[in-house]
């Protein structure tokens, strides 16, 4: 039977609550709030009348029974999967829970290099193996894509012993593998299939844009509800469907690292934006892939810029790709994408999700109006005009994708004994910490990795962009596996 997707559990019950001038002898500090503070002026009282920890009648996140549960029935219904739970640190959260409920010490897991450092990060809790399949390196905009069907059904021949496919749906670019199958091939050896979904949670609502990981019939995936589908930052939720996921051990691990005092604002978020995207993606979703269409061909009209959309992905041999994004090519005037991600936001406040080598990127939603889009092209006439006319040399390719060695596995770099050391003297060490820029947060190197004289000029690199680096060291030292203390190290191996 149906459900009534108009209906809203958690923020009808919250919202009842924060109206019904009840004393708060609970915590937060606030109280709903007697503490005027500067926050409080600018977004006003009722916000924090709706930031409650766990009041009577309002269920509890790690075992609902009441309005948490009727909200993620419906959550489940709506992203077209068999369960939903509501995830209150974000999709890394969702990545961790996936993996770590899957993967045990020393089991293997097949995905591809380009993935976030969350999954680098729950290789590290779990301990699992990782073996990195190569994704598709675009030459002309130095960007990762798609996982070639032929090379994950490879790694699956030559590893029927691992226990999951990971898969990202999309790239942060826009790319999209095979998913369906993907995860037949997957499921022919009893392999789980899961996805990082960060960028495309709207995926279900309409047929204009890829298949959803759920359509397409994979286990798991996380899905960034604020990034794409209006909820509020660090929101995001784990959809579950299928025979092979085992729901005790993944509600187990989702309560591991899921606070014991989540934010109601978040969760009344997710279900508000849930109604939201069930009722108005469907209608709006053609109008944004057509706005986005009609901005790719006005920027293509600007001198030394140019706006790839589907036609030019799949003619690189892509499977699909989200057509909500845009894509600028800005090299060719003679300045990196990072020039021109400053120079919107200081001289036409404009923020871009982020910048690479070659390009920028813009990430629309339902919410993107006609008028963001007439601003963003004519701030890239602006640039366009001042450029041009100079006739810089074209920026150089700087693309290269030379797989690191892999020499221990993450977990086993991360508890070894360590050592810093110059940057440019780490050659051919293991490196025992990510390195990335951010956004993406896609690892340069990653923990057990081998450092070459490549990564060291990326690092370098990306040093004179100004863009924000991630790393635990200071500038100009990176943290390695001191070689001589780890072979020497007394550890069980069982631990680790």
């Amino acid at each position: 039977m149906q459900l009534d997707q108009k209906k809203t559990p958690f923020f009808t019950k919250i919202k009842e609550y924060a109206e019904s001038n009840s004393v708060a002898l609970d915590v937060p500090g606030h109280k709903r709030t007697a503490m005027l503070t500067d926050m409080v002026d600018y977004v006003g009282i009722e916000t924090f009348k709706l930031d409650a920890n766990a009041p009577r009648g309002l269920d509890n996140l790690s075992r609902p029974v009441g309005v948490i549960k009727e909200a993620s029935k419906l959550l489940a219904e709506a992203f077209l999967a068999e369960e939903a739970y509501f995830l209150t640190g974000g999709t890394t959260m969702g990545i961790l829970a996936m993996i770590m409920s899957i993967c045990r010490a020393k089991e293997k897991i097949i995905l591809p290099r380009n993935v976030h450092k969350s999954v680098i990060n729950a290789l590290i809790f779990s301990g699992a193996i990782p073996v990195f399949i190569k994704p598709r390196i675009d030459m002309t905009l130095g960007i990762a894509n798609d996982m070639p069907l032929e090379e994950v059904k490879k790694a699956i021949e030559e590893h029927p012993d691992a226990k999951a496919v990971f898969v990202i749906n999309p790239t942060y670019f826009g790319a999209i593998s095979d998913l369906k199958e993907i995860v037949e091939v997957a499921h022919q050896k009893n392999m789980l299939v899961l996805a990082d979904e960060a960028h495309g949670a709207h995926y279900c609502f309409s047929e204009d844009l890829p298949y959803s990981a759920m359509e397409a019939g994979v286990d798991l995936s996380a899905a960034s509800m604020h990034k794409t589908g209006g909820s509020l930052t660090q929101s995001s939720i784990l959809l579950a469907q299928g025979p092979l996921v085992d729901h005790q051990r993944l509600k187990s691990t989702i309560n591991l690292l899921q606070s014991t005092s989540p934010s109601s604002l978040f969760l009344a978020s997710i279900d508000v934006a849930r109604k939201v995207m069930y009722f108005e993606a469907p209608k709006k979703i053609p109008g944004l892939i057509k706005l986005a269409s009609e901005t790719r061909k006005r920027i293509q009209k600007i001198p030394g810029l140019q706006s790839l959309g589907k036609e030019y992905f799949t003619s690189k041999n892509v499977f699909d790709y989200d057509e909500s994004k845009i894509i600028v090519k800005v090299s060719d005037l003679g300045v990196t994408g990072f020039d021109v991600y400053k120079e919107l936001y200081d001289e036409h406040k404009i923020q871009m999700e982020l910048a690479e080598t070659h390009l920028i990127l813009a990430v629309l939603s339902i919410a993107t109006a006609q008028e963001d889009m007439d601003r963003f092209v004519k701030a890239l006439e602006s640039i366009s005009e001042k450029y041009a006319p100079i006739k810089l040399n074209p920026v150089k390719p700087k693309i290269r994708y030379s797989e690191p060695e892999y020499a221990i596995r993450p977990r086993e770099a991360y508890h070894a004994p360590k050592a810093y050391m110059p940057l440019i003297e780490a050659v051919n060490q293991i490196a025992a910490e990510s390195i990335m820029i951010y956004p993406p947060g896609i690892p340069i190197v990653i923990p057990g990795e081998i450092i070459t004289q490549d990564i060291i000029d990326d690092l370098q690199f990306y040093k004179t962009t100004e863009t924000t680096i991630l790393s635990d060291s200071e500038s100009d030292l990176i943290k390695v596996v001191d070689k001589e203390l780890w072979f020497k190290w007394e550890g069980d191996d069982d631990e680790i």
